[in-house]
């Protein structure tokens, strides 16, 4: 199993991006999909997740209204669209992939069975 995340970045204040996941090695459409992010000397927290389950949705409550979380299962891929980002926003994002199926979308990390190598986002005040 392979996660590919790309999209990161340097970008200012109020700008947007968008990352992407592509997994391969996997039934992807029965997969929890999921973005975490990690700022330096902090701990990897959870960002958001789309389910396997008709898509459903998960947000930080922190982050609920600027990202929005989206899979195409045709492409095997996961994308996150983050706008008006913030200096705070800075970490690295990873994507992760659970495929246990499960009726409550996870938002731990040890929930996650397997994990993309990260791509850094980087905001300028």
């Amino acid at each position: 199993v392979q996660l590919q995340a790309s999209g990161g970045g340097l970008v200012q204040a109020g700008d947007s991006l968008r990352l992407s996941c592509a997994a391969s090695g996997l039934a992807f459409s029965v997969y929890t999909l999921g973005w975490f992010r990690q700022a330096p000397g902090k701990e990897r927290e959870f960002v958001a997740a789309i389910s396997w389950i008709a898509g459903n949705r998960y947000y930080s409550d922190s982050l609920k209204g600027r990202f929005t979380i989206s899979r195409d299962n045709a492409k095997n891929t996961v994308y996150l669209q983050m706008n008006s980002l913030k200096f705070e926003d800075t970490a690295v994002y990873y994507c992760a992939a659970d495929g246990g199926r499960r009726t409550l979308i996870p938002r731990t990390r040890g929930e996650y069975d397997h994990w993309g190598q990260g791509t850094q986002v980087t905001v300028s005040s």
